[in-house]
């Protein structure tokens, strides 16, 4: 089964797309959940996603995150466009982030999946906010006191904690890619395993994420 998350408001794309996943893991915890970057994508990863049935009890809940984005290359695009109808017909729950820029020819992707969620910018009407960019600049930037700021104003803002906690986690597989001036990338991939940690822990506990996500942002200066 094939969802796709498409539109030109990429942040609103995302946010949805990580509740999407969130949710589901809440309505059936025993899906084995895989995430893969659009440039991770070659043919063991299909083998994985399409030829699980006879390798995993339980089905796979796969969020394959911008494989049009232009930093990948045209030879995993062809190949998941090979692979789409295996994709929309599979047991396993398909997620496809894939945010509409330019004249990227996504229509055979569209054609395929069970549900298509579509967010564009607004053109009219009140204005977009912009929490979601500082947000996750704060978080590159490693300053704790803006990124909780941050995190507080989209809580109130109506954000839930899943979307929060799904950006922070983008943002770190994003520093893990390309590094930065504040972090490593040993310390972006530690930080990656903190942010998963955060929604590990709440749910095996019972805690209130919200609540523990802020605690995580305040610590990012001292951890990893």
């Amino acid at each position: 089964m094939l969802y796709v998350f498409t539109g030109t408001n990429e942040h609103s794309v995302r946010e949805h797309a990580f509740l999407w996943v969130a949710t589901a893991q809440k309505k059936e915890p025993h899906l084995t959940y895989v995430r893969l970057d659009g440039d991770e994508i070659d043919e063991s990863a299909f083998e994985l996603i399409i030829g699980s049935g006879a390798l995993f009890v339980n089905r796979l809940l796969v969020l394959i995150d911008d494989p049009y984005a232009t930093s990948v290359s045209a030879l995993s695009r062809e190949m998941l466009n090979a692979h789409l109808d295996e994709l929309a017909h599979t047991n396993n729950a398909i997620v496809i982030i894939a945010p509409r820029r330019g004249n990227t020819n996504q229509k055979p992707l569209l054609e395929k999946a069970i549900k298509v969620y579509v967010f564009d910018k607004k053109t009219t009407g009140a204005l977009e906010r912009k929490f979601n960019s500082a947000l996750v600049n704060a978080l590159g930037e490693r300053n704790p006191e803006k990124l909780w700021l941050e995190i507080v104003r989209a809580f109130r803002a109506g954000d839930t904690p899943e979307m929060i906690h799904g950006l922070l986690h983008w943002k770190a597989r994003e520093l893990i890619k390309r590094g930065s001036r504040m972090w490593t990338r040993a310390q972006a991939r530690s930080l990656s395993i903190n942010i998963l940690s955060v929604l590990g822990n709440s749910r095996r506990t019972g805690s209130d994420l919200s609540l523990d996500i802020e605690r995580f942002a305040l610590s990012i200066r001292e951890s990893v």
